[in-house]
């Protein structure tokens, strides 16, 4: 049994500001034991140099685009708790997401691959292991601001989002999906459908269970564009990184340690906020839809645990 007295679970910690905040969790928190859950081979190669900060960390296999997957890794989690081996979960943070070059990826479930693993694995997985939460506890999902879908927030890089229920769970649901723009609306629907995630969850977890959408605003060297297709993995790693001297952008260190503070509490946020960078602020109007929220929370809900 480990000696750490808090477990935190982590998604998306393999690479960016993940890993970047992982490290940093790990350095603050010399109590915490963080659990990984990523893909083997990309947790494997993290995890020696977590390990030479922490003894405190472990892995959990998953692939996020499978319910299958996401399911077997909540039941493994669920026996380490449940056992001991793990101890108390006041932790969950949510930072895996995909932006792809179009909108007609499918899942092993039949699921846009967008949309599953920005949107219904957070769901899938917080379902599974919500009962395990220890208040007090913060929940994070990293959302972004490019789910505004105007000029001011995304310089026209990006979509205005376009939401339908369950329509934009369907490859192919988007205006012309094989194009890379509406791989562009696919994920920027999805950031706006983690932040109605997180409205809804936050209604319904118990007080003292906070959840918290987190939006690092633009990082440069994430990996998060290599499969959004047209010019944006140009923009990102050639035009972009020149504007890091300004506050506008954000390298994976820095805002890794800003991710660290969301989720360690060190940024004071109330449940179902929306918290840019270390800034509580307002998110889009369209975010603010309770019918939406409700709507969305019904259909996740009714969605098989998995297909197996």
């Amino acid at each position: 049994m480990t000696t750490a007295i808090r477990t935190i679970v982590m998604t998306g910690a393999t690479r960016g500001i993940g890993l970047e905040a992982a490290r940093e969790i790990l350095r603050r928190q010399r109590d915490t034991h963080l659990v990984v859950l990523g893909r083997g081979s990309s947790a494997a190669e993290v995890l020696p140099g977590l390990l030479d900060i922490s003894p405190h960390v472990s892995t959990v296999d998953v692939d996020l685009s499978s319910r299958a997957s996401v399911a077997a890794a909540g039941a493994a989690l669920e026996d380490l708790l449940d056992s001991g081996d793990l101890p108390a979960l006041n932790g969950l943070v949510f930072n895996a997401g995909v932006h792809l070059s179009n909108a007609m990826q499918s899942t092993v479930d039949g699921y846009e691959r967008t949309f599953a693993v920005n949107v219904m694995s957070t769901h899938q997985l917080l379902r599974q292991l919500h009962p395990h939460i220890q208040a007090p506890a913060r929940i994070i999902v990293t959302v972004s601001d490019a789910h505004f879908g105007d000029l001011r927030h995304t310089a026209g890089t990006m979509p205005a989002p376009r939401w339908a229920i369950p329509e934009i769970s369907r490859p192919g649901a988007f205006d012309r999906s094989e194009t890379v723009r509406a791989g562009r609306r696919a994920y920027v629907t999805s950031k706006l459908g983690g932040i109605h995630l997180v409205h809804e969850w936050a209604r319904q977890l118990p007080a003292g269970i906070d959840i918290v959408s987190y939006n690092p605003s633009l990082v440069v060297g994430t990996g998060l564009a290599r499969e959004t297709g047209g010019a944006f993995p140009f923009l990102m790693s050639k035009i972009i990184p020149m504007l890091t001297v300004t506050p506008l952008v954000d390298t994976p260190v820095p805002a890794g340690a800003k991710l660290a503070d969301a989720i360690l509490g060190g940024t004071p946020a109330e449940t179902g906020s929306y918290l840019h960078r270390r800034k509580t602020m307002a998110s889009s109007a369209e975010s603010y839809d309770t019918d939406r929220e409700r709507a969305l929370w019904s259909w996740l809900e009714q969605v098989p645990q998995s297909t197996s």
